[in-house]
């Protein structure tokens, strides 16, 4: 028996649209236009218009890209009418970029992709099932000595996900991997299409996301903005930490590492226990959070901010952790439960966020479950569960026996 979706929103919003060149004002055809990271997407007509249907109320970034002219983003908030957007796209000025080093070899790339592969992707099992369709498209270098690998694309770089059923196309603007410590950053946009395929493999998908999503940062953040999380499964704390001031830089610790062979025994067993050692010290919990603690109203009725003290410690005991995270703070008597602490970064004061469990503006830092989440398991912001929490469970508990 197919599943069905089992939340709905009571809206459905319809956004319209012309594009046109900034310079000629003549129409844009064929431009895509999409909400990023969503599953909704178009194309413009020889006369420029387009149009996107069956919307869910919410904020997202409404993504224009075509061939020639600068991409054009616009934040645009869905409620209960519709949205009529005229858009001009200013034309591209082709600018060589700065080169800093010679072009990659082949074996480089080669290393560079598996490399990509694995940072942008993911390494679990639904990674496995993960195709990038173009590879082409991308654009490498490397930098500082081969430890810090970077890519890009000029137009859509297309992954097949075989695990969730999802092809996704992928405006990658920037790519960078810390080979050395482990940090990832990269920007862009995406838009979801459904992959084709039969009921038994739509069964089998719908299950598979439905196990991304329960645990996942857009779970929890839905479950924040409507009070629900003890139902839901989380627990959210108070934590309070130092920086580990005896411990070496990263980059030191590996630059070590990288010569072991010239090292002496006690220096390389110094080094060793080094990059074992935690960043922090002094970690702490000041109490468990209620919801009301952090969540305040904003002057958008339809938008939340979440404010709290020092880190948000999460906790869904739904999900055992699979993982092992040094910097991750275990309490003793606690349960082996998924656990992420999230840190505000860059001085923000707060993460906003809608009903969808999307974050407005920038994004926080993940350390522990949702830092190992990958597109592999990206779901998009629209995303309706095939079942309800305790049926999932339940399914999953039968699986185990």
């Amino acid at each position: 028996m197919m599943m069905v979706p089992v939340m709905s929103w009571a809206q459905s919003v319809v956004v319209t649209g012309k594009i046109t060149s900034a310079d000629t004002k003549a129409p844009v055809a064929g431009a895509s236009v999409f909400l990023s990271n969503s599953s909704f997407g178009t194309s413009t007509g020889k006369d420029g218009k387009f149009t996107l249907t069956s919307l869910k109320p919410g904020q997202y970034n409404l993504v224009v890209s075509s061939v020639g002219y600068e991409d054009e983003l616009k934040l645009i908030s869905l409620v209960d009418a519709g949205v009529v957007l005229n858009i001009e796209l200013k034309p591209k000025i082709t600018q060589l970029k700065e080169v800093t080093i010679a072009p990659i070899s082949k074996s480089d790339r080669k290393q560079a992709l598996e490399q990509f592969k694995q940072d942008f992707i993911g390494t679990d099992e639904n990674a496995g099932n993960c195709k990038i369709v173009n590879p082409d498209v991308l654009n490498f270098s490397y930098h500082q000595n081969k430890t810090v690998l970077e890519a890009y694309t000029d137009e859509f770089l297309l992954v097949e996900n075989k695990a969730l059923g999802y092809r996704i196309k992928f405006l990658l603007r920037n790519f960078k991997s810390e080979l050395q410590t482990g940090n990832i950053s990269y920007s862009g946009s995406q838009v979801f299409e459904e992959l084709k395929g039969g009921k038994v493999k739509q069964e089998r998908w719908h299950r598979k996301r439905d196990e991304a999503y329960y645990g996942s940062a857009m779970h929890f953040f839905r479950a924040l903005y409507r009070d629900s999380l003890d139902d839901a499964g989380y627990r959210i704390y108070r934590l309070s930490r130092d920086i580990n001031e005896s411990r070496p830089a990263d980059r030191n610790i590996q630059a070590h590492l990288v010569n072991a062979r010239k090292l002496s025994r006690d220096s390389l067993i110094f080094w060793v226990n080094a990059a074992h050692d935690s960043r922090y010290t002094h970690q702490k919990f000041h109490g468990r959070f209620n919801v009301k603690d952090i969540v305040k109203s904003t002057a958008n009725p339809n938008l939340k901010e979440v404010i709290f003290p020092d880190h948000l410690y999460v906790v869904y005991t739904k999900k055992w952790e699979a993982n092992f995270y040094k910097d991750v703070y275990r309490s003793p008597n606690d349960l082996n439960y998924q656990t992420t602490i999230v840190s505000l970064v860059n001085n923000n004061p707060s993460i906003v966020i809608d009903k969808n469990g999307t974050i407005i503006g920038p994004s926080p830092m993940y350390e522990g479950s949702w830092s190992q989440a990958r597109l592999s398991v990206l779901l998009p912001v629209d995303y309706t569960p095939y079942s309800t929490q305790q049926q999932f469970l339940e399914t999953q508990a039968l699986k185990r026996d």
